[in-house]
């Protein structure tokens, strides 16, 4: 089953009180992409580190379950949790915490 935009959902980062965190300038917010899998618990670990970086840094996360998409599970099968940051892959099954908040202050 293809089911694409299926397991899908975003929030927003709350606010962390420096402007321009996670934002491109003059650009969209910074959207995180987390592929993962249900029962993964390298997922689970990197959604949850990633869910408490949102009271620092303003980000969107959407997670994406790769077994609702066919060419997802051939893509990321044994990648999982793969993170990528406004679409361009950034990590695979452990989060990249220095390379994340790079990616997150390069522009402020």
């Amino acid at each position: 089953m293809t089911g694409k935009g299926h397991g899908r959902s975003a929030s927003a980062g709350g606010a962390s009180g420096l402007a321009g965190n996670g934002k491109r300038p003059g650009g969209p917010l910074t959207t995180l992409t987390v592929y993962y899998r249900v029962g993964c618990g390298l997922c689970e670990q990197m959604l949850a580190e990633l869910v408490s970086l949102q009271s620092r840094y303003t980000f969107a996360l959407e997670r994406v379950d790769i077994d609702e998409d066919v060419d997802l599970a051939t893509r990321f099968n044994a990648k999982v949790p793969v993170l990528a940051v406004d679409g361009e892959v950034l990590c695979c099954h452990f989060l990249d915490v220095p390379a994340l908040i790079d990616e997150l202050t390069r522009n402020d």
